[in-house]
C-alpha cells in the first residue's frame, strides 16, 4: 500500500506506520525575494501583481536579512499620513522585520502548525546552513492535512 506525496514520489506505508509530512515536502522553493534597498512603491507592486502578502528580504550574497510584509507595508502607509509624506523613496530595510524566526525543513507539518498558532506568523522561511531554501505559510500547513489518510494523525 503506498501515498503520493506533494514532491510525487511513493512512500511506502501500511496501516500500523504513520505518515509524516514535514516542512520540505510542502515548502515553496522558487520565492519570490525582495532585496533591503529595494524601494516600497516597488515592493508593493510586485505583492500586488503576484497576489502574496509579503516575503524573505535577502542581501548580495543571498543571506536572509528579513522579512517584509503586507504589515509592515501598512505602518509605511500610515507613517506616510502622519507626516503627510508620500512613500517616496523609502527601502525595504527601513521598515522590514529584522527579527526572523525560521523552520526546519526536517518539522512535520503538526508543529508548524502549532509554530504558526503560537507566533501568529503567517509564513516562516525556510534555511539550510544559513541560507534561504524554501518558505512554508499556512496554507502550505493546510494542503499538507488534505493528504493526510486514516484514521489517525500523528
Amino acid at each position: 500500500m503506498g501515498i503520493k506525496n506533494f514532491m510525487g514520489k511513493r512512500q511506502e506505508t501500511s496501516k500500523n506506520t504513520p505518515q509524516k509530512f514535514q516542512v520540505k515536502d510542502f515548502m515553496t522553493r522558487k520565492l519570490i525575494t525582495f532585496s533591503p534597498d529595494q524601494g516600497i512603491t516597488e515592493v508593493m507592486d510586485i505583492l500586488l501583481k503576484q497576489r502574496i502578502t509579503g516575503g524573505p528580504v535577502v542581501d548580495a550574497n543571498k543571506d536572509l536579512v528579513g522579512i517584509i510584509s503586507d504589515t509592515d507595508l501598512m505602518h509605511v502607509i500610515s507613517d506616510s499620513r502622519y507626516h503627510n509624506m508620500p512613500v517616496g523613496n523609502r527601502r525595504v530595510s527601513d521598515y522590514m522585520s529584522s527579527k526572523i524566526e525560521t523552520i526546519d525543513q526536517e518539522v512535520d507539518i503538526f508543529e508548524a502548525a502549532s509554530r504558526f498558532l503560537k507566533t501568529g506568523h503567517r509564513r516562516f522561511p525556510v534555511t539550510s546552513e544559513g541560507k534561504l531554501i524554501g518558505q512554508i505559510s499556512r496554507m502550505d500547513v493546510i494542503i499538507a492535512a488534505t493528504q493526510l489518510k486514516g484514521d489517525e494523525w500523528r
